[in-house]
């Protein structure tokens, strides 16, 4: 059985690349473009991993991990961080986020990171 992955980033081209660099490994069981329809998509999808854009309007990735946290302590969330956010990142793995993956990304390095998770 396919792990079931949601898909959090802001820029729908970047939601749009990581579903087709995913789809053939996983389920991409959802996609939200903020924290605040990804902790609603969690509710409600319950995936396996959640790769989570770290600057989101609405409610930004660090404030979505800390809630999602708060639902199921043992989601596995993946920050996805441009180069620069290293404190963001730091904040976010101490928030509970599990590992982090440096925009931008190759697919196999993505499918290696989410091979530890899955």
């Amino acid at each position: 059985m396919l792990a079931r992955i949601l898909i959090v980033d802001d820029a729908a081209f970047m939601r749009q690349m990581l579903v087709q660099m995913l789809e053939d490994k996983y389920e991409v069981c959802g996609v939200a473009c903020n924290g605040v329809e990804a902790v609603r998509k969690y509710r409600e999808l319950q995936p396996d991993i959640v790769t989570m854009d770290v600057t989101m309007p609405e409610m930004q990735g660090i404030d979505a991990v800390k809630e999602i946290i708060g639902i199921d302590p043992e989601a596995t969330i993946l920050m996805c961080s441009a180069m620069g956010q290293r404190q963001l990142v730091i904040e976010a793995i101490r928030a509970g986020a599990k590992d982090f993956i440096v925009k931008p990304f190759q697919k196999e390095k993505l499918l290696e990171a989410l091979s530890r998770w899955a």
